[in-house]
């Protein structure tokens, strides 16, 4: 198995949420991670410059600005979505996970909360072998039931997919149903802070950064070091 050398991301036209294209490189299979709203367009043109096949949609976890396009996309690539099974039930019913007011910044006419026609579950600690890449799939609970990271490891190149558990400087909300400041902070403790330094973090919100950087300045991971 090869290790992710190409990484392209793209923020969606709500929230900023990042949909991630990860593959070995130009020519190759691929998976999207986290396809938000409006994400169809800029996907379809990384896919065709890079000369992509796009094999499965992971989502890090179920809340609505992370999975809105998931079933047109997988519908229209005929791929699996894969999801943590304690945040499935958010495809089909999102709204009771994101709290009031959730429908005023969503809400689309005709758009409808649906499960893709093939839906995958994943295990906490196991490897997932797809696009010609090897994937280590971490649960990391605190922002959602069912959050996870998508750590790549190609020895000189490491990633780690981190969702809305790690931003740049900062990590995901824990107010929202199913949040919980006890599990982010045993998701941090267990799932970032033993990577390495040089591990570079593509998270579901704002810029990248690295594990180092964020070991050195983020309040949250130096609390509960």
């Amino acid at each position: 198995m090869r290790s992710a050398v190409l990484v392209q991301g793209f923020p969606a036209q709500v929230a900023g949420t990042n949909c991630w294209v990860v593959a070995p490189g130009q020519n190759e299979q691929c998976v999207v991670i986290d396809p938000g709203v409006g994400v169809a367009g800029r996907l379809s043109e990384i896919i065709a410059e890079n000369h992509l096949h796009p094999v499965a949609v992971l989502l890090t976890h179920g809340h609505l600005d992370h999975t809105f396009s998931v079933v047109p996309i997988c519908q229209a690539r005929d791929v699996p979505a894969y999801i943590h099974p304690a945040d499935r039930a958010q495809l089909t019913d999102p709204w009771t996970w994101l709290g009031p007011g959730a429908w005023g910044i969503f809400g689309v006419p005709g758009w409808t909360a649906a499960e893709p026609a093939d839906v995958r579950e994943l295990s906490d600690g196991a490897d997932l072998d797809i696009a010609g890449m090897r994937l280590r799939i971490e649960h990391a609970p605190g922002h959602s039931l069912g959050s996870v990271v998508f750590g790549a490891d190609g020895g000189s190149a490491r990633a780690l997919f981190s969702g809305d558990v790690l931003f740049a400087g900062s990590i995901g909300r824990t107010d929202l149903p199913g949040g919980s400041d006890a599990d982010m902070d045993a998701s941090l403790r267990r799932v970032v802070l033993p990577k390495a330094d040089d591990t570079v973090v593509y998270p579901g919100h704002g810029p990248s950064t690295t594990v180092g950087q964020e070991r050195q300045r983020n309040p949250y991971l130096r609390a509960v070091l």
